[in-house]
């Protein structure tokens, strides 16, 4: 097999999957907190149209396509928060009239043919020019560095807008920037993953790494890693294998996705018959119970009647038996009334 790096196509595709998997996830992973998901499709069928026009006025297709969804993505935005319409029904006008109106544009190009447009809707590793690779890392990099610049500010919004709206954080300019970045993310990613698959390399990552990460910033990192993984992987698989690379990126994605939710579902099950169960009490451990509360780990153990008893998940876990009941006063213990005890939701 010929050394992938030593053929100047994949080269450049292998670059531009790098950039495309880690902008990507990181875009993506507020579109998820957002329940947007589905927002790609609609930029990527904007982004189709601005194509067309690129190749029927002999314009660079790459930067008609970045104006077009830019300004689809900002409209978009505008009439959802003015509330003239709804997002679904934005994003459905989006969806239809993007792609009707690429598929008679480029109707009207000298080959007379729609079919120059196949290239842009499932991607093509042996379209990455030179040239477009300068303008797709220079866009990856201003991705990268206002998404993580605002990324405290993103989350806020993601999570509760009137909240962040109540705190003074400015919502609207924060969400069109964050649709001007799917916009964006969506252009550079049309080469490698195509128009109508790049919305599923923004969101299979994340949803891969949320079964298993405890915080956003571990979730985000673990994301970019699948994404990198993915488009990388997946350009590099087809090569030999001869298949379409957005396909192929898609369909690796996909297939992280199934093996880490079989992965932590079979850790779950395992983990949960390691722990032992305490014996059935009526009586609550708590604030004021009576009952010495004892630092233990990153939890809390209460020692009643010589067994050291921790709440999870609305039952008690036995941790062993506490052979040095410590004294009032001990620095190894606290009386329960002297802090606020876990609730019985709180795992261990």
């Amino acid at each position: 097999m010929i050394d992938l790096l030593t053929v100047d196509f994949m080269q450049r595709a292998l670059i531009a999957a790098l950039l495309v998997g880690t902008v990507a996830p990181m875009v993506g992973i507020f579109l998820v907190q957002r329940r947007l998901s589905l927002i790609g499709d609609g930029m990527g069928h904007v982004a189709l149209a601005g194509v067309a026009i690129g190749l029927v006025t002999g314009a660079a297709p790459v930067l008609t396509a970045l104006v077009a969804a830019v300004v689809a993505a900002v409209v978009i935005e505008l009439l959802r928060t003015r509330g003239r319409t709804n997002g679904d029904v934005a994003l459905a006008v989006i969806f239809y009239g993007g792609i009707a109106a690429g598929v008679v544009i480029i109707s009207k190009s000298p080959d007379g043919t729609p079919a120059n447009l196949m290239k842009y809707l499932f991607g093509s590793i042996l379209t990455t020019q030179r040239s477009d690779l300068y303008v797709f890392a220079g866009l990856a990099v201003l991705i990268a560095v206002t998404t993580w610049a605002l990324r405290p500010r993103l989350f806020a919004v993601a999570n509760d807008e009137e909240y962040a709206r109540a705190v003074g954080i400015p919502v609207l300019p924060l969400n069109i920037v964050l649709a001007v970045l799917t916009a964006t993310t969506v252009v550079v990613a049309m080469r490698v993953v195509g128009l109508l698959l790049i919305s599923a390399l923004m969101i299979v990552p994340n949803a891969a790494s949320q079964l298993f990460a405890r915080s956003f910033s571990s979730g985000l990192r673990w994301a970019i890693a699948f994404g990198l993984v993915s488009s990388v992987g997946g350009v590099a698989l087809s090569y030999p294998l001869d298949t379409p690379s957005g396909g192929t990126i898609v369909l690796l994605a996909v297939g992280l996705f199934v093996v880490t939710a079989v992965v932590t579902s079979v850790v779950a099950r395992t983990g949960s018959r390691r722990h032992e169960v305490a014996e059935t009490h009526a009586h609550e451990h708590g604030v004021e119970c009576g009952h010495p509360a004892v630092t233990h780990g990153d939890h809390v153990d209460y020692v009643h009647d010589g067994h050291l008893h921790a709440a999870h998940e609305g039952h008690y876990d036995e941790h062993g038996v506490h052979h040095d009941h410590p004294a009032p006063g001990d620095a190894r213990a606290e009386p329960a009334g002297t802090r606020p005890g876990p609730t019985t939701g709180s795992k261990p």
